[in-house]
């Protein structure tokens, strides 16, 4: 009996041991997955003016008796939430490999129109705030927000909407202006100084918030009324009261909109803002901005666990007009230098020096140039690259005659791109008959989209680019590292944690055999993947052998 006892003990250690040896053998045999982290270093961040890419819903087109004939493109076109959300779902942003978009600012606008010079104009563009707490009708609903932010979320992408505390919106005959403690209009911006770039209006009909002001201030009685009317005063200032006391802010006139505007995060979930006119705001007021943005955004990650995308923080992008990222962290007003960066307020700003850069350098200097900023100066921090956009009038290419030199130069580049909306397709940024910015914000170009086989061939190579540089965040936060200038070959290598990243780019190459040599950066036997092409082949001494009829190569590992 002990004989058989033992015997049996045997067998099953034995037994137990082999199993063992094969759970190992099968972990060594398969490979640890790691999923690529959503950096916003690296980001492809789409932006679009609200009112002017799809319209979906044709219902909200006329809002508060807004029909004065406006100059044109001034007035509203229809552009709406639920047609972002319909692009969404029909996979347009996921093929041109967007993860994040910057929709202009979506509260309630003034009700009248203005002209400053340029034609009668209304708040088609979302910067004239008549009420924070609402969302314009022209643009949606809140349950048309919250399904634009699901939708995205569910395809991973990011959703930025757009801040202004240093403005209200111009007076106009239903527009009043608000109380003196609240609002200055008396002194114009002369920009010479840093005391005449932020106490002062931008234009003269722009009434300037008191940002500066610890004041305690009663709701201007527009507001109050306007509550009234639709029955939400109580609720309100309830809200406001427990703002304050949680705060221990004063109730001064920063922190009700700090208030309004952060309450967009802890409702709808979006994921970061683009701040605007951020110099023309005491400094200060960012860092304090921060700390409200960050709370709201850890009480609705708290409070929606399951809809949480992942540990990256509240995102700030700062719009200091001008700033550019060859300067390092700090913007000079001439008597005064600021870093709007540490103490702690922007993630990233938007970088204005990139078109000048881009057209000045060829892909190796610009690349090697930002790629030394952002791993130097701007460590830890980031930079949001553009070459056209809503209020530029000297874009990288006005003409549209360089579209795929554009995709290479904003897609390819270290740094967060900002891809304005039509980039993509050439959508025409020189209208005739417009007066000032209104000629860079046309309709999106759709019908040419559908119907136009060179904009198909321009869409498709954005697509081909984007989708690379989402797949791969060693484009956009990696190291940048040439291979060789003719044929012209660079790679991008990026580690964080045990997730690494290397691709190889080769750009400008002949057409059909290219010989790449990737030998310090992937290993021998190792199977490639050109994304531009679909080809694959084998590190075979050092090289790669890619026969494709395009003049583009993105190698990453199969």
């Amino acid at each position: 009996m002990k004989k058989l006892f033992l015997f049996t003990l045997i067998l099953i250690t034995l037994s137990c041991k082999n199993k063992d040896t094969e759970n190992q053998t099968t972990a060594m045999e398969t490979p640890e997955i790691i999923e690529t982290p959503f950096i916003w270093e690296a980001a492809n961040i789409y932006f679009l003016l609200t009112d002017r890419f799809n319209n979906g819903d044709t219902s909200n087109d006329i809002n508060f008796d807004r029909t004065k004939e406006t100059a044109k493109l001034r007035g509203f076109k229809g552009g709406d939430i639920k047609g972002i959300t319909q692009k969404i779902k029909e996979g347009y942003f996921t093929d041109l490999g967007i993860n994040a978009i910057w929709m202009t600012p979506i509260v309630e606008q003034i009700h009248g129109g203005t002209d400053e010079g340029t034609g009668v104009t209304y708040g088609f563009h979302g910067y004239w705030t008549k009420d924070w707490t609402s969302m314009d009708p022209n643009f949606g609903t809140k349950e048309d927000l919250h399904a634009l932010v699901k939708e995205a979320h569910a395809k991973g992408i990011r959703i930025v909407l757009d801040a202004v505390i240093n403005h209200t919106g111009p007076v106009t005959e239903k527009d009043p202006v608000w109380p003196e403690d609240w609002v200055r209009t008396d002194k114009q911006c002369s920009y010479d100084n840093y005391e005449n770039t932020v106490s002062c209006t931008l234009v003269a009909n722009l009434p300037d918030i008191r940002t500066e002001s610890n004041d305690n201030v009663e709701l201007p009685p527009q507001l109050v009324e306007k509550w009234k009317a639709e029955g939400r005063y109580e609720q309100e200032v309830k809200e406001l009261d427990a703002f304050f006391e949680r705060t221990g802010h004063p109730r001064a006139p920063r922190f009700y909109i700090m208030k309004w505007l952060t309450d967009y995060i802890t409702e709808f979930g979006v994921d970061g803002y683009r701040v605007d006119t951020v110099k023309h705001v005491e400094d200060y007021v960012w860092q304090e901005f921060k700390v409200e943005c960050d709370f709201a955004f850890a009480e609705y990650k708290k409070n929606n666990p399951d809809k949480v995308l992942d540990d990256n923080n509240f995102y700030l992008l700062g719009e200091v007009y001008n700033y550019g990222a060859s300067t390092g962290q700090e913007f000079n007003f001439g008597d005064r230098k600021v870093n709007y960066f540490n103490p702690p307020s922007f993630q990233s700003l938007i970088n204005f020096e990139f078109k000048y850069n881009s057209k000045d350098k060829g892909y190796e200097d610009l690349f090697t140039h930002y790629n030394a900023i952002l791993h130097d100066e701007l460590k830890g921090f980031g930079t949001v690259n553009y070459l056209s956009s809503h209020d530029d009038g000297q874009p990288f290419d006005a003409q549209r005659k360089k579209p795929f030199e554009t995709a290479n130069k904003l897609l390819l580049s270290p740094g967060t791109s900002q891809v304005y909306y039509g980039d993509e397709s050439s959508r025409s940024l020189i209208i005739a008959g417009t007066e000032g910015d209104a000629t860079l914000r046309s309709m999106m170009n759709w019908d040419s989209i559908a119907n136009n086989k060179r904009t198909k061939e321009v869409l498709t190579h954005w697509q081909k680019l984007g989708q690379f540089r989402a797949k791969h965040p060693a484009v956009g936060a990696g190291t940048h590292q040439m291979i060789s200038d003719a044929p012209y070959y660079f790679s991008r290598s990026y580690q964080n944690g045990n997730f690494k990243d290397k691709v190889v780019v080769g750009l400008d190459l002949e057409k059909e055999e290219k010989v790449i040599d990737v030998s310090k950066v992937f290993q021998e036997r190792v199977m490639l993947r050109d994304a531009y092409s679909g080809e694959t082949a084998t590190v075979e001494n050092g090289k790669v052998t890619i026969n494709t009829k395009f003049n583009t190569v993105l190698l990453e590992r199969e």
